[in-house]
């Protein structure tokens, strides 16, 4: 099983500006995240998320863990399931290669349960924005890192051991 996790974030570790990271993200992240989903067999994401981002059409199978019924996605899955439980399960379903797109918190508590291979962030200048990702704190557990700057955002691949 291979599973990445993709994050936008601002200066500041900010994720989101009034709900959504569509204030935060930039062009160059934009187009990184457009191929990066075409290449897996499933997306799963948190119930924050699906509520706040624009999640109406999918390339591959979505999933979302939440507690909460989401009737603006009815194409998607929708599992009240630990979110380690939920990886484990979407791989059976749907195929080894899983993406996570979420928020801070929902990145946060698959990096703390070591779920996650491979922390793909991106970094623009915007600052003041809400939902704060402490990505310092996990590119400094990479086991390797990359970095590469694209017109004013930063992106790091940072690539963990995780336990099978």
């Amino acid at each position: 099983m291979s599973v990445t996790a993709t994050i936008v974030v601002g200066a500041d570790g900010s994720s989101s500006i009034n709900g959504s990271s569509t204030q935060v993200t930039s062009a160059a992240d934009r187009e990184n995240f457009l191929k990066r989903r075409r290449l897996v067999n499933c997306i799963v994401i948190g119930g924050n998320t699906a509520r706040n981002e624009p999640y109406v059409k999918t390339p591959v199978p979505l999933v979302v863990i939440s507690r909460h019924s989401h009737p603006k996605l009815p194409a998607a899955h929708v599992w009240n399931i630990d979110p380690c439980d939920g990886v484990i399960r979407a791989a059976k379903e749907f195929g080894e290669n899983i993406l996570i797109e979420g928020g801070s918190s929902f990145i946060s508590y698959l990096l703390d349960n070591n779920v996650i291979d491979s922390l793909e962030l991106s970094v623009t200048p915007v600052t003041g924005g809400t939902d704060t990702f402490d990505f310092s704190r996990y590119l400094e557990r990479a086991d390797s890192l990359e970095k590469q700057t694209i017109d004013g955002t930063i992106f790091y691949i940072a690539q963990f051991k995780r336990q099978k």
